[in-house]
C-alpha cells in the first residue's frame, strides 16, 4: 500500500507546539501507536503513512487540537490515554461539566470514560463511592475535586482521611509530634493537593484550618459539615469504621470514599467496611458507586497489564487455595484416624 501526505492545517501555531510536546514527545507517542511519520512546520501538522493509519493519527491530531483550544492540559500521559481510547473505539472530549476547574491553574480532565462518570457522580451525588486497581487515578481525582471545590469557595474546609493499619510499624513508635506520625500516611493526599493547588496555598490553607488530612480515628464524634470529605484507602476500615464515618456526614457535606477491596490489610477474620458498605448501599438515592476497571489505569503502560495479569491469577489461586485446604483437611482427618487407632 502506497504512502502518502496528509496535511492538516490549524490557526493558531502556538497550539501547534503545545501539541507536539517536549522534544516533539506527543508527536512520537502517535506516530508509534499508528506507523506514520509526522512533521510540524508552522501551524501545519504533516501525516505521512497508508490511509487508514493517517486517517486515525489525523483524528487523535485534531482531538488534541481542540482540548489544547479549550485550556486542556495534553500531556504524554493524556495522549497515552486517547490512543487507548481511540483502539476501543472511545475517542470523544470530555464534557465540560466534567472538568475540574481552578482559579489561574489548568482544569483537570478525565483521561478514561469511568474517569468521567466518576467527576459527573461526585458532582451530582452526596456520596460518592470510586473503588478499582491501583493507578486509575480515585484518590487524585476525588482530592482534585474536593480541592477545586474548596478554591472556588464551594465548601469551607478539606477534609481526607485514611484508616492507620501499620504495616510493621506502630504510629506510636514513629518520631516527631501528631502531624510528622501522620503524614507519612497522608502521602498520596498531599501530593495530589500540591499538584492542583501549590505548596504555598496548601500550606496557608491548612494553616488556616481550611485543610485537614488526618487518620480516620479522628473523625468519631464529630459533624462534618460544609466541607468535602475524601476517605481514602477505604478497604482497609473496618465496618464499625465505616459505618462510624459515613455517619459523620453534616449539612452542605460531600463524601468521596475510594479504595480497592481486593487489596485490604485487615486481619484475614475482619471483614472490610468498604466491601460491607458497597453491598448495603447498594441503590439508595444520592450515593453512587463507580468500578473502575485495570482499562482504567492512568500510570506507566505497564501497571495496566500487571493488574490484569493479578486479576486473570485471582480465580487460579482461589482453586488451589481451595485444594490446598483439601488436602490440609484430608491430612488433619487422616492424623485423627490415626490418633484414635
Amino acid at each position: 500500500m502506497s504512502k502518502q501526505t496528509d496535511i492538516l492545517e490549524f490557526s493558531d501555531a502556538s497550539l501547534v507546539r503545545k501539541l507536539c510536546g517536549p522534544n516533539h514527545a506527543n508527536l512520537a507517542l502517535i506516530e508509534d501507536a499508528f506507523d506514520v511519520y509526522i512533521e510540524a512546520p508552522g501551524s501545519a501538522v504533516h501525516i505521512n503513512g497508508d490511509t487508514p493509519s493517517r486517517a486515525r493519527a489525523g483524528e487523535l491530531v485534531k482531538e488534541i487540537y481542540q482540548r489544547l483550544e479549550r485550556g486542556w492540559p495534553c500531556g504524554p500521559s493524556d495522549i497515552r490515554a486517547l490512543i487507548r481510547a481511540m483502539g476501543q473505539g472511545k475517542v470523544k472530549a470530555a464534557s465540560a461539566e466534567a472538568i475540574i476547574p481552578f482559579p489561574r491553574r489548568s482544569p483537570i480532565v478525565p483521561k478514561t470514560p469511568r474517569q468521567e462518570t466518576f467527576i459527573n457522580a461526585m458532582r451530582d451525588d452526596t456520596i460518592t463511592f470510586g473503588v478499582g486497581p491501583a493507578g486509575t487515578g480515585k484518590t487524585f481525582l476525588a482530592t482534585a475535586y474536593g480541592a477545586s471545590l474548596l478554591a472556588r469557595g464551594e465548601v469551607n474546609k478539606f477534609i481526607a482521611c485514611r484508616p492507620a493499619v501499620e504495616a510493621g510499624e506502630q504510629l506510636g513508635f514513629l518520631p516527631g509530634d501528631l502531624n510528622e506520625k501522620v503524614d507519612p500516611y497522608m502521602q498520596p493526599i498531599w501530593d495530589a493537593l500540591h499538584m492542583v493547588l501549590g505548596r504555598d496555598e496548601v500550606d496557608r490553607r491548612r494553616a488556616a484550618g481550611d485543610i485537614e488530612v488526618a487518620p480516620l480515628a479522628f473523625m468519631r464524634g464529630r459533624t462534618l459539615s460544609d466541607a468535602f470529605v475524601v476517605i481514602d484507602e477505604a478497604q482497609n476500615a473496618t465496618v464499625a469504621q465505616m459505618k462510624m464515618v459515613l455517619t459523620r456526614l453534616g449539612e452542605r457535606a460531600k463524601y468521596a470514599v475510594t479504595g480497592d477491596p481486593s487489596q485490604t490489610d485487615l486481619p484475614r477474620s475482619q471483614p472490610s467496611g468498604l466491601a460491607h458498605a458497597l453491598n448495603i448501599l447498594e441503590g439508595i438515592r444520592g450515593i453512587s458507586q463507580i468500578h473502575f476497571k485495570g482499562a482504567d489505569v492512568v500510570r506507566h503502560p505497564l501497571v495496566g497489564k500487571i493488574v490484569d495479569a493479578y486479576e486473570a491469577d485471582s480465580p487460579t489461586r482461589a482453586v488451589k487455595g481451595s485444594e490446598r485446604d483439601g488436602v490440609t483437611k484430608t491430612i488433619a482427618r487422616s492424623a485423627d484416624k490415626a490418633e484414635e487407632e
